[in-house]
């Protein structure tokens, strides 16, 4: 159970991974889809690496898992990403950059064991047309 609720946490943390800013729907279109993101801890005492797919879609971040994972941020248009999660009393946030295939990025936050930092790549598994 406590490595599911980490997992989740980080996971939605990087979630990629990918966000900032509302952006049209014709800017962002080409970031939409369903991508894989692989979040590896390099301090402190969280799980040593996730993995996990989330949803962009015109611009926004979307998770469809663990319901108590509280996700915002974006996708500008350029790529530049933002995300912030709060799951409970823990809370991360991420900055980097999608591609339109790949994506890459660093985070930090506090978790149950205390502050923990890192980075996140991220995968396009399939694109998306803008609804």
């Amino acid at each position: 159970m406590q490595r599911t609720v980490k997992s989740a946490f980080l996971f939605t943390l990087l979630a990629g991974a990918a966000l900032l800013g509302p952006t049209p729907a014709a800017h962002a279109a080409s970031h939409d889809g369903i991508w894989a993101v692989s979040i590896v801890t390099e301090k402190g005492g969280c799980d040593r690496g996730y993995r996990y797919q989330f949803r962009v879609a015109n611009g926004h971040v979307s998770y469809d898992g663990n319901s108590g994972v509280n996700l915002e941020g974006t996708v500008a248009p350029d790529g530049a990403t933002q995300v912030s999660i709060k799951f409970g009393n823990q809370g991360a946030s991420g900055t980097g950059h999608l591609s339109a295939q790949s994506g890459a990025g660093v985070w930090h936050g506090i978790g149950s064991s205390g502050s923990c930092a890192g980075y996140w790549e991220a995968t396009l598994l399939q694109h998306e047309a803008a609804k």
